[in-house]
């Protein structure tokens, strides 16, 4: 008796495939994507524009949709404008990390002629990349505002070797 499964005969296989891993993330981001679809979908609006056909003009004025609303513009509150800078309550020292002897006494006398309080000049030991105004915490727009008086172009939060009452000031370089 010859076997079923003999060397004339295929074997019959039964297997399962199972999908690559891409196939099946795939299957479960369209799947995610159309309940986040779903969940999201907005209602149609309860309210409508009524619109009225032409010559019902007071019945249009009688209605409450015809009444004006306020835009959202006319009824926000404008912006305050922020206080001035008061450049005598800050203080500000100014240092010279560059070889121009004498630079950081005159950027601080041209600190000290529009109005900042200069409390100290020195020379600075470091590295630093361009002209920049150093401010602490809470200070950033003031610090903006004595570099645009200076014409610096650069600031940066202070960092750990500079005091946090007062802004600081170190120059690579002419103005």
């Amino acid at each position: 008796m010859a076997s079923p499964t003999g060397p004339g005969r295929p074997r019959a296989q039964r297997s399962v495939v199972f999908p690559s891993p891409v196939v099946v993330l795939s299957i479960v981001a369209v799947a995610m994507a159309v309940i986040a679809f779903v969940a999201t979908r907005g209602d149609q609006p309860t309210e409508r524009e009524r619109v009225l056909p032409a010559g019902n003009e007071s019945s249009a004025a009688s209605s409450p949709a015809a009444t004006p609303k306020a835009t959202p513009s006319a009824t926000a509150k404008p912006k305050p404008k922020p206080k001035p800078i008061q450049r005598d309550d800050y203080y500000v020292e100014v240092y010279n990390n560059s070889g121009i002897t004498g630079l950081a006494g005159t950027v601080g006398e041209k600190a000290t002629a529009a109005g900042w309080k200069v409390v100290g000049t020195d020379n600075w030991y470091g590295s630093v990349p361009t002209n920049t105004v150093y401010y602490p915490p809470k200070m950033s727009r003031v610090a903006k505002q004595l570099a645009r008086d200076l014409g610096i172009d650069r600031t940066a939060a202070a960092d750990g070797a500079m005091k946090l009452d007062r802004l600081t000031v170190i120059l690579t370089g002419q103005l």
